[in-house]
């Protein structure tokens, strides 16, 4: 899909023109920006089926964004973005990656200070030169050079999420190319690694010598619509560089190698590492071509199960191949029985548009049941959280009414499916809760979060959230460390003690899709000591109530199991407050 793409150049360009102070502009692009990200259906499709005037039939989109959407499907780029960028001294796209600067006060920062880059605002960072700003002070300085040092850190990574679905595309188009048997990506990529450096594909033919089959392999590979560079084309190997900036690799292998192929480019180095030094104790030798005796005969390839199980142990799944326990649980045939994304029976981290959603409560719910779900849970902010529209007690009365109605048409309607009230409720300073025990108490599930305050030490931050799970009313505990991958780092926080709190007060930990905040360490020691975990989507659009997979391939790297969490129970057996 182009949508995502056109839409982070309308997010831009509206931004470009809001630091000209422009008026009315930058709104319009950046309103038909959020709608167009949120569309389910390709804006390609759209223009192909209905021309110009399909695009301009588009909500929020009028002739003349509609004409640079067609500009880019035709040639991959808007002149008026290029043209605007040009114009500007200040790298607008590098700057607005650093946590709180927002648009006003990068123009700022660049009319008192001439910050024109990342390296330009470190430097005057450094230097003291921004705490004095009227709007700043030191406490912004120093979050802003911290939130340079992340990005440093995350240069060249990129969310799963963002990557997954473009290897799906790569995987779907090649895989229909006559004579290709298998494919599989591979990696830290097949392992579902929250963050990916760079990706691998394997494709498997009968005959590794079909000269023609491989170049048309090749061919198509490198002619995908977002490859930018051919790094390298070669006969079994070709490397390519996409508009992100993702290095991908596509090699092909014989069928018959194509097992040891996968699991030698699937694990983890220390994973591989253990595995060939188990086949040397066995006299056997294992690398990306087989499984081997001493004297060079080649006895399993083709498959991975056959691989493991030669070397006497369960087939290990890709998310667990970190040399963390696996082999001997394997060996031992104690492996666990990892959640799939499949057994997910609702989500109870969701946002309608009563608060900062973009869908109504019914197509929130209409989506929950094509999923497949027995249950959704709305959890739209509260009072305190006013950027997002957070609710107040009567805003939550007038939506128990609107729950209570749509749940008596399911019913009618001979729906096996339940509309849950819930809310998001705000975490406050000292450890209370944005609402009072009577109103909590009216709700289905409480789930609780902190979005503000993030800099208190590690002792009064983990006190505050231990205060707040230990009110009865609490089943859930959302994003618990305040990361969002690739933005925003943890704050400081004790989880072990935050997990003994939880276990005591029966409350679940949130892993969270869209932040990926709980990570899959923290998740596995979270199951060791017995707390529950539930798995959130945290939509604002329906469509990113699929985002679920994202947070079960966490769980899945957690080694966690369908009875570890929460939202993969009926709702019969649910045991929330």
């Amino acid at each position: 899909m182009k949508n995502q793409e056109i839409a982070k150049i309308l997010f831009e360009i509206g931004d470009f023109l809001e630091l000209n102070e422009i008026p009315f502009k930058p709104k319009a692009y950046q309103q038909a920006a959020i709608i167009l990200d949120s569309m389910e259906e390709d804006v390609a499709e759209i223009y192909k089926r209905e021309g110009l005037k399909g695009l301009e039939n588009i909500p929020a989109i009028g002739k003349s964004i509609a004409e640079k959407i067609e500009e880019y499907l035709k040639t991959g780029k808007i002149a008026y973005y290029k043209d605007i960028k040009k114009t500007s001294p200040i790298d607008f796209e590098e700057l607005i990656k650093v946590e709180g600067l927002g648009v006003r006060r990068i123009k700022k920062l660049y009319d008192e200070l001439g910050v024109k880059n990342l390296a330009s605002l470190e430097k005057v960072a450094k230097a003291g030169k921004i705490a004095p700003l009227f709007g700043f002070g030191k406490k912004t300085e120093d979050n802003i050079l911290e939130a340079i040092e992340f990005l440093k850190h995350f240069k060249g990574r990129f969310l799963l999420r963002e990557i997954l679905p473009q290897i799906k595309l790569i995987e779907e188009k090649i895989s229909k190319i006559s004579g290709v048997k298998k494919i599989s990506v591979a990696g830290s990529t097949r392992r579902k690694k929250e963050t990916i450096g760079d990706a691998d594909i394997l494709v498997g033919v009968p005959d590794a010598s079909d000269r023609y089959l491989i170049e048309k392999i090749m061919k198509t590979f490198v002619a995908m619509d977002n490859v930018v560079k051919i790094v390298a084309k070669g006969e079994t190997k070709s490397s390519v560089k996409t508009k992100e900036g993702l290095d991908i690799d596509l090699r092909v292998v014989p069928v018959s190698s194509f097992g040891a192929a996968l699991q030698y480019f699937t694990g983890s180095k220390e994973h591989n590492v253990a595995i060939r030094r188990l086949a040397i104790k066995q006299g056997l030798k294992l690398s990306e071509y087989g499984l081997f005796t001493r004297k060079g005969s080649k006895i399993r390839g083709e498959t991975e199960e056959e691989i493991y199980e030669r070397l006497g142990m369960e087939w290990i799944p890709p998310e667990i191949r970190e040399n963390q326990g696996e082999i001997e649980a394997a060996i031992t045939r104690n492996l666990p029985k990892l959640v799939e994304p499949r057994d997910i029976k609702g989500d109870f981290h969701c946002h309608s548009n009563w608060d900062g959603g973009q869908d109504s409560l019914l197509e929130l719910c209409e989506r929950a049941m094509e999923i497949g779900y027995e249950y959704l849970g709305i959890s739209d902010h509260t009072k305190s959280l006013k950027i997002e529209n957070g609710l107040n007690e009567k805003d939550l009365l007038k939506q128990k009414k609107e729950i209570d109605r749509l749940n008596e048409e399911f019913k009618k309607q001979g729906k096996i499916f339940k509309l849950l009230q819930g809310a998001e409720v705000e975490i406050l300073k000292d450890g209370s809760l944005d609402f009072d025990n009577n109103t909590l108490k009216q709700l289905d599930y409480v789930s609780v979060s902190i979005h503000s305050n993030f800099k208190m030490n590690k002792r009064e931050m983990t006190k505050r959230i231990i205060k707040a799970i230990s009110n009865p009313y609490v089943s859930i505990l959302n994003h618990p460390t305040g990361k969002i991958l690739g933005k925003r780092d943890s704050y400081e926080v004790d989880m072990e003690e935050i997990f003994k709190a939880a276990k005591e007060n029966n409350v679940a930990i949130e892993i969270n899709c869209f932040r990926d905040d709980l990570s899959a360490q923290s998740a596995r020691r979270a199951k060791e000591l017995g707390v529950r975990l539930c798995i959130g989507s945290d939509a604002h659009f329906k469509k990113e109530l699929y985002d679920m997979e994202y947070g079960a391939y966490q769980a899945r790297r957690a080694w966690l199991e369908k009875k570890d969490i929460l939202n993969a129970q009926p709702l019969e057996k649910l045991w929330l407050k």
